[in-house]
This record gives structure tokens, sequence and C-alpha cells, in this order.
């Protein structure tokens, strides 16, 4: 009876097994599955909004609402994007590609970026224009209707419960693309309360207030940007192969020093590979000792720094004998 039973749970207790050893495969494979989801629930509810959000800007004639339906294109496309360089970036090393594919995330981060910093530009420019237009020509801006209102509340809601829901699982995966792609919801968000705010305005306030709502319109853009640049700089640092902030590389150098038999770590050489570090350092130790003993040495070190930055963590250590003159 007990054969039968542990034989009917064998595929589960595997996989409790390989959850339990940190199988690298299953996490990257859990991991893949969670960015997959988050981003096809966000693609989903961008395309209904990008659709709701046109029909209620051109039947509700509301300029704000045509330039925020327009941002959530720019959400959809960023979506498939994501969708796109996850799927590249979750490959496992091959030939061409020694220390894999992280860096199609940081590329993917990169190009969302920049979407958002050329539809900021845009619905800056457009709003801008038409607050000059009715200030300087004449121009008469129609009043938006309350189907645009309403389309505003709704997009506030949604965009807001899918930041907090992507900003999560980014957090959790440490995933750059899904974070920036979180940051997209957010700015969708800001965008639609500035559309709202000008869209009511100028429902309730009367004609002379209709420019509230390319007002609202050019005050939004002016975040959009912002956030742009803070998705993009780091990014950019990262494909540049900036260091990693100082203080992650005392941490690094800290550990390493806790192998009393391990002195003076230098040439201390450390980027990002999408979600991973890469860590390279000289060390040295007593020339007197085995190489086994050193390779001892070595495997306790990257267990410890793995340990501490996760088990992709790329490392590479180079042994040097200890100087005498220098380091005793």
């Amino acid at each position: 009876m007990g054969t039968d039973i542990n034989n009917g749970f064998y595929p589960y207790i595997c996989l409790f097994e390989n959850i339990k050893t940190g199988s690298k495969e299953m996490k990257e494979h859990i991991r893949k599955r969670k960015i997959m989801a988050v981003t096809l629930t966000g693609s989903f509810a961008n395309f209904l909004l990008l659709v709701f959000k046109f029909i209620a800007g051109v039947l509700g004639h509301s300029s704000a609402m045509i330039a925020d339906a327009v941002h959530s294109l720019s959400d959809f496309v960023t979506d498939i994007i994501v969708l796109l360089f996850i799927n590249i970036s979750s490959k496992p090393k091959d030939e061409g590609h020694d220390y894999g594919h992280g860096k199609y995330e940081t590329l993917a981060t990169t190009i969302i970026g920049i979407v958002l910093m050329c539809v900021g530009a845009g619905l800056f420019w457009d709003g801008a224009n038409k607050i000059f237009g009715f200030y300087f020509r004449n121009e008469q801006l129609e009043s938006p209707g309350k189907i645009a209102l309403i389309a505003a509340i709704v997009s506030i809601l949604v965009k807001e419960a899918l930041y907090r829901l992507t900003l999560y699982v980014g957090k959790k995966e440490n995933s750059q693309a899904v974070i920036a792609n979180a940051w997209h919801h957010r700015s969708d968000a800001f965008s639609s309360i500035g559309t709202t705010l000008g869209i009511g305005g100028a429902i309730l306030l009367g004609d002379n207030w209709r420019v509230l709502d390319p007002i609202a319109a050019v005050i939004v853009s002016i975040l959009i940007v912002k956030v742009a640049f803070q998705l993009v700089v780091p990014a950019i640092n990262d494909l540049l192969e900036k260091s990693l902030p100082g203080e992650v590389e005392d941490e690094i150098l800290s550990i390493i020093n806790e192998t009393p038999e391990v002195r003076n770590p230098h040439n201390l050489c450390t980027r990002r590979i999408g979600n991973d570090f890469a860590i390279e350092v000289h060390i040295r130790i007593d020339g007197q000792i085995t190489v086994s003993r050193a390779h001892e040495l070595t495997k306790e070190i990257e267990n410890k720094l793995r340990l501490k930055f996760g088990p992709t963590t790329h490392i590479i250590l180079h042994v040097e004998p200890i100087k005498e003159k220098k380091d005793e």
C-alpha cells in the first residue's frame, strides 16, 4: 500500500524536490509564466481601454481623451514588446551567447522608455498647440461630453489596478522590463487623472474653461516624459555595462573577506546582465596550499555570493598567491 501511495504521489514529490533544491530551470520557467501572465492581462486590458477611450473621445469631442487613447495604444505596443523580449531573454545561454540573453530584457526597457518619451512629447505638442490657438488665435474648443468623463474615470481605476499588479510581479521576479511596464500603466493612470480634471472642468465650468482639457494634457505629458527618463537612463547604463552601485560592491568585498584564508580582494569589476549580476574579482591565497584547496575556497566564495545575489549570478574569481611583503 505504501509503495502504491508513493508511486501515486511521485510526480508531486519530484515537483517539491525541484522547488526545494532551487532548480534553476524550474525557477526560470515559473518566472517566465508569471511575467507572461501579468503582461497578457495588461495587454488585454489595454486593448479594451484603447477601443473604449478612442470611441469616447470621438463621440465626446474630447482631444484629451483621444490623446489618452493614443497613450493606451503605446501601452498595448509596449506589452507586445515585453512579451517578445521576455521570451527571448529567458532562453538559456548558447554558443553565440555565453552570458545568456538577459540584456534583451534591458533592451526592452529602453524601448519602452523611448516610446514613452515620444508619446509624452506628442501629447505636449498637441496640447500646447490647442492652448496657443485658444488664447492667441481665438480658436474655439469643443465642450467634451460626459462619455469622455466616464471613460477617463474607468481608465484611472483599471490602470491603477494594473500598475499595482504588474509592479508586484516585476519586483518579485526582479524584471526590469516588467517594472518599466508597470510604470507605463501608472503614467497612463496619471494621464487619465489629468484628463478627468480637464474634461470635468470643461463640462462643469462653462465655455471659457474648455481650455482645461488641453492644459491637463500638457501637464500629464510632462509627467510621462519624466517617468520615461527614469526608465531609460538606468537601462542605458546597464547596456553600457555601468558598474553596480558602490554599496553592492562593498557588500561583495565584505562577503569575500568572510573567508579567513582569502586576502586582499582587488580588481573588482561588476555589471548587470538583464536581471542577473556579473562579478569578476582577483583574490589572494597562500601559494603553498594545494590546487584542490584553492578550488574549495573559490567554490565557497561563489556559493556565498550566489546565496546573496541569486543562483544565476555570473562569477569569475582569479586566484593569486599572497605577496608576503605587501599582504602580511
